[in-house]
């Protein structure tokens, strides 16, 4: 019996102390966050919508760099997609190419082999957010979800796909793959050359800063604006949209927890009139990322707002579309961990045949979606219940 009230304890010291890291952690990253402030860019910008259009380009930008090319990814895998991209680094790193690689220490996938390989090329590699000393269950959980390329200074891409052949479609659990992702050229670039740059040296990465990080740039016809976030005010910028929004408000995310703010922002809405969309996987990548989502549905299929489950593959795209004037396409979900833990960056555009474009792709998406009537809600079984209220407990991590 002592041995019993001992190890019970025990854990209940082990969870106290990860409540307390995780509380005070959070405080001081939201004490250390910064505002970012872009001004309007004017850029040219190209939307991709299948992994093989993004590696195609993202490897023919790799090939035609000829001063820097700088990546930082959160899932990089050593698969067949990934060593192609390896291989070719090296090649430029070779080439006298200064290559710049920096991925999530937690989130990538590679091998000691492929980075000894690459260092030895002459690619500049680096983990970002460490687990760091006091907080070691906050800095856990807190990544760097980024997903960048610059090329020269002149092209740059910014959107959901990391590198790994799942996002080819080569997973059979997963089939299709759909995802969004951007490539700008010209204006604009350097707001995510300045993003990249300054998350190499939070990672504490040396670097000189040279005129070819910061060429002149030529403006198109795209205006934009670039968001990065340190966990804290992309919260606040999404509810100041749903509150512009006039007639549609389209929100495709792999992973729905709003939290009880942006939960009422669209209830809000659609009782004034919005046609509120939510498109979501049908099926989950990860355990109880799913289920994190139902509680929230009720409420809002009550108030009119459409949910249509994506089924054709699965769905990992991160846009969010105001009326027919604004789109933002980048790497930030529609969940706590986006909002409040991880480090991201998005894309805010503001022009009208663009953002039309994207309503046009995304109604395809809903034509391969299923639409989840409250009928079917209050019927779903007692298993999935039960997970759910897992769910809610952790949705704070997820």
């Amino acid at each position: 019996m002592n041995g019993f009230f001992i190890a019970l304890l025990v854990i209940s010291v082990i969870l106290i102390w990860l409540r307390l890291d995780f509380v005070f952690g959070l405080r001081k990253q939201r004490k250390e966050a910064k505002r970012h402030v872009q001004e309007t860019r004017y850029s040219e910008v190209k939307l991709f919508t299948t992994g093989d259009d993004f590696f195609k380009h993202t490897f023919a930008d790799i090939q035609q760099a000829t001063d820097h090319i700088h990546l930082l990814f959160y899932i990089f895998r050593d698969d067949h997609i990934g060593t192609k991209m390896v291989k070719l680094l090296e090649t430029k790193a070779k080439e006298g190419v200064t290559v710049r690689l920096l991925l999530d220490r937690i989130g990538c996938q590679i091998s000691r082999k492929s980075i000894k390989q690459l260092k030895k090329s002459g690619v500049k590699f680096a983990y970002s957010h460490p687990i760091q000393f006091p907080f070691f269950f906050f800095t856990l959980n807190r990544r760097n979800h980024r997903k960048l390329s610059i090329f020269d200074g002149r092209v740059g891409y910014i959107g959901g796909y990391n590198v790994g052949d799942e996002y080819l479609g080569r997973d059979p659990k997963f089939g299709v793959w759909k995802d969004y992702h951007l490539r700008l050229e010209g204006d604009g670039v350097q707001d995510l050359q300045e993003q990249f740059l300054e998350d190499w040296q939070s990672a504490k990465q040396k670097y000189v800063k040279k005129d070819s990080h910061y060429p002149s740039l030529s403006k198109g016809s795209i205006p934009l604006r670039i968001l990065p976030t340190d966990g804290v005010f992309l919260e606040e910028t999404f509810l100041d949209l749903i509150k512009q929004a006039n007639h549609t408000i389209t929100v495709g995310t792999p992973y729905f927890i709003p939290g009880a703010h942006l939960q009422q922002a669209l209830i809000e809405a659609a009782e004034r009139g919005v046609d509120v969309r939510l498109i979501l996987p049908k099926q989950g990548d990860h355990p109880f990322v799913k289920e994190a989502a139902f509680p929230f549905f009720k409420d809002l299929l009550e108030a009119g707002v459409n949910v249509y489950q994506y089924y054709r593959g699965f769905f990992h795209t991160k846009v969010f579309v105001i009326d027919n004037q604004m789109c933002d396409i980048g790497t930030a979900n529609f969940d706590q961990r986006s909002f409040h833990l991880n480090h991201e960056i998005n894309c805010l555009i503001f022009e009208s045949s663009f953002v039309e474009g994207v309503l046009k792709e995304l109604d395809l998406d809903i034509g391969t979606s299923e639409r989840l009537t409250l009928e079917a809600f209050k019927k779903r079984p007692f298993s999935q219940r039960s997970k759910e209220k897992i769910a809610t407990m952790i949705s704070g991590l997820l």
